[in-house]
């Protein structure tokens, strides 16, 4: 049914005896009308279909006329008696039944409108909230007892409307949140004070007059539900559009506890409530875009909102944990210590050379795809923990490994749908010829099985490596690794490991700008063929990187991979990819590193991003191979290819694909090296960027002409980068090349964060003559 303001203008002349002009206003579930009488004085009608059904209406009179003998009486519109003496009128309108209310007005400013809020102003809103909670402490009604979207209590429903937010980012953000509210509210809601309450102190129904609020209106989301729930609603919307979000909320909960004392565990939960609230909000509104709704009122907050979760996952919740208990006169949560007592004990009972990053240590105790939160309330962006290369606790991850936690964790003895279809998905993002996988649980333990199946396959024992490589910390991958054996503490180099020279085109004889470049460094491998040939010998592996890591973040040169691939399988060598740092779509411009020289090899193996840090890896290699393999003797690992991290490697190549992540790290890794580029071009202590999408090198010299490395510089920046919040590390045979290995959520802003910072830090940087 359609009312119009000429039929509203009857209805409320026949049933309230109120002659009044008409104009129609927004509204979210109701139809609102603003009533201008003869006088010049104002009221609201409402319209009500079935969809709030009597009962209901009934509790909002109620509420009302309780609160009427609070001291906030003033604050609240009254309702309006029809001519058979009641508060609601029923219509009948084309077979359906309406219901009519009317209310007075109420002066005053939207919350919204109001610019240049004060202080005193967010806690006064506390204030207000407080007060009418602690009126309504002997309020009860059953109609308010029901299942509600815009409960914060029945967030998790959201998780249904996720698959509606179409833009790969934003569904991740909201679903790492929805994520946190079933892993730290929901458990202990049920033990939470539970109240009768308003459930929509948004910003456009709070009204303000001057420094004080004025009036609270639209009772139509009142829900019995955590008490917290309420302030938490007011806080959101407070904190939208405001520059710094935690201490608009901070003032509101002040205000409150003044009003009507919090609890400790009330405010422990208040930041997880405050992200639900905005996660429903932006859920709903993409469910109500996919129902094509042209209410402008459904989508009126939806791109603050979007803003808001992008700051609050900035925000360490340790912080706004400490900052709410303090607010109210409890004590802070923050770790003030400087961990000597942990360090202790780390010292005593965990080997001791475990090192431990920064001058100043750091205790993460939580993560957020690309950031990180430590025990003193500090957030940092993650700049090179690769392993997490979705993101930390990416949602859909998390989720998949915890059901398949829940339901079975066993060996591969038994048949799995899981192990074969994630071998089927794997695969199919290789060339064809690599179609066999073997499941491990370290990308070292991967490294070991290769070189264990190459030496069975050519029944040779050599292996050709790049020099500086690193490939595991196994025996055998130690062997194989000049970064560890070439090392303060290296056992030196094995007669049958030999080293090739490292195709670096910076501090190499073959430059940038050397269109052979590629073909001139693969040379050294044929000359390693050529020296084991005169001894009766032939490799049995040549393994390397396909963009080199610690051999100091170097994209290989064109044709490199192709020849030496050439050259050792006309030996009779098995050519190893090792993908463990750059595979599944890092290098933005390919899947897989081996991908950008044109070049397939006879092994690959993988690790690190697999599992998302999840201990996993594999070993995929031709049938040749894997029946050469076969010889009798059983090959079992009992943890792998087991079901938690067949469904977590599953959950982690849909998320790269459906999220489009490889296109994500060309973007913006090209966003970035062009910002690193520019520095470059204003600092002489750069002297080189280099990389593929989220692979990145920025190499620090003294002198550009004598290539001087640059190392107590490049220490003092990362650990300044480290104040500003961006964690970096350093790489490379000389120790002085900053590391750039994000996980892959990490976007342009963070880029442009990490520039801005940089370019500051450098500007105060001086060279050590």
């Amino acid at each position: 049914m359609k009312f119009t303001e000429t039929h509203i203008h009857q209805l409320a002349k026949e049933h309230y005896g109120l002659s009044a002009t008409v104009k129609m206003l927004n509204g979210y579930d109701e139809l609102n009308f603003l009533l201008t009488d003869t006088n010049n004085k104002k009221f609201i009608l409402k319209v009500s279909d079935e969809n709030q059904p009597y009962p209901f209406l009934d509790a909002q009179v109620k509420i009302i006329k309780h609160l009427s003998n609070s001291p906030l009486a003033e604050n609240f519109q009254q309702f309006c008696i029809n001519t058979q003496g009641d508060e609601l009128t029923a219509i009948l309108e084309d077979g359906k039944t309406y219901y009519l209310r009317i209310l007075s007005f109420l002066d005053g400013t939207f919350w919204f409108e109001k610019k240049d809020k004060s202080i005193g102003l967010y806690q006064q809103l506390g204030n207000f909230l407080g007060t009418m909670d602690k009126s309504l402490q002997d309020f009860s009604h059953t109609a308010m007892h029901r299942r509600y979207t815009w409960d914060i209590s029945n967030t998790s429903d959201a998780i249904d409307k996720l698959k509606y937010i179409k833009d790969p980012e934003r569904r991740r953000i909201a679903g790492y949140f929805l994520l946190q509210f079933d892993t730290e509210v929901l458990p202990q809601i049920h033990t939470l004070r539970h109240a009768y309450v308003h459930n929509d102190a948004n910003d456009y129904n709070i009204l303000v007059g001057g420094e004080n609020v004025t009036g609270l209106i639209d009772f139509g989301d009142m829900v019995y539900t955590a008490l917290i729930n309420n302030l938490a609603i007011a806080c959101t919307y407070a904190m939208l559009n405001h520059e710094d979000p935690l201490t608009a909320a901070s003032l509101i909960v002040k205000g409150y506890h003044n009003s009507y004392a919090l609890t400790e565990q009330e405010l422990d939960v208040l930041y997880y409530l405050i992200a639900a609230r905005l996660c429903i909000s932006v859920t709903q509104s993409a469910y109500n875009a996919s129902l094509d709704s042209n209410n402008e009122h459904h989508f009126v907050t939806e791109k603050p909102a979007w803003d808001l979760l992008h700051q609050l996952i900035k925000i360490n919740p340790i912080k706004a944990q400490d900052v709410f208990r303090k607010e109210c006169g409890f004590e802070g949560v923050i770790n003030k210590d400087n961990y000597s007592d942990l360090l202790g004990k780390r010292q005593k009972n965990i080997g001791r050379n475990l090192s431990i990053g920064y001058k100043e240590n750091l205790k993460i105790t939580k993560g957020a795809l690309q950031y990180l939160y430590d025990d003193k309330g500090r957030t940092y962006v993650d700049c090179v923990n690769n392993p997490s290369h979705v993101g930390h606790c990416h949602p859909v991850v998390v989720r998949k490994m915890q059901k398949q936690i829940a339901t079975l964790n066993t060996n591969t003895r038994y048949l799995s749908d899981t192990l074969i279809e994630y071998a089927e998905k794997l695969t199919a993002t290789l060339p064809p010829s690599l179609s066999v996988c073997y499941f491990v649980n370290s990308g070292s333990e991967a490294n070991d099985l290769a070189i264990r199946m190459s030496r069975h396959y050519t029944k040779q024992k050599d292996i050709i490596v790049l020099d500086h490589a690193y490939h595991g910390t196994s025996t055998v991958a130690m062997e194989m690794s000049p970064y560890k054996f070439d090392s303060k503490g290296g056992f030196g180099k094995m007669p049958w490991i030999h080293k090739a020279i490292n195709p670096d085109m910076y501090r190499g004889p073959y430059k940038y700008g050397d269109e052979n470049s590629g073909e001139k460094y693969a040379a050294d491998v044929q000359r390693i063929i050529d020296e084991l040939k005169k001894e009766d010998k032939a490799p049995a592996v040549f393994i390397c990187e396909t963009l080199l890591g610690v051999g100091g973040q170097i994209p290989l040169p064109k044709n490199y991979l192709k020849t030496v691939y050439s050259h050792v399988k006309k030996a009779g060598g098995v050519c190893i990819a090792d993908e463990v740092q750059v595979g599944f779509g890092r290098v933005g411009d390919a899947f897989w590193g081996f991908e950008l020289q044109d070049a397939v090899p006879d092994i690959v193996v993988l690790g690190k991003p697999i599992g998302n840090g999840h201990p996993l890896a594999a070993v995929v290699v031709t049938n040749e191979i894997a029946d050469a393999f076969n010889n009798g003797m059983e090959y079992f690992n009992t943890f792998g290819g087991n079901p938690v991290s067949m469904a977590t490697g599953l959950a982690v190549l849909d998320v790269i694909q459906e999220e489009g992540m490889q296109e994500h790290a060309k973007e913006v890794g090209n966003h970035l090296m062009n910002g690193l580029r520019e520095l470059m071009q204003k600092y002489p202590i750069i002297s080189d960027v280099r990389g593929h999408g989220l692979f990145i090198g920025a190499e620090m010299v003294k002198d550009r002409i004598t290539m001087e490395p640059a190392i107590p510089e490049i220490d003092i920046v990362v650990e300044k980068m480290k104040e500003y919040g961006y964690l970096l590390s350093t790489d490379g045979p000389l120790h002085n090349v900053l590391k750039i290995k994000p996980p892959i959520p990490f976007n342009k802003q963070n880029a442009d964060e990490m520039v801005q910072f940089l370019d500051i830090i450098l500007n105060e940087v001086k060279i050590q003559k």
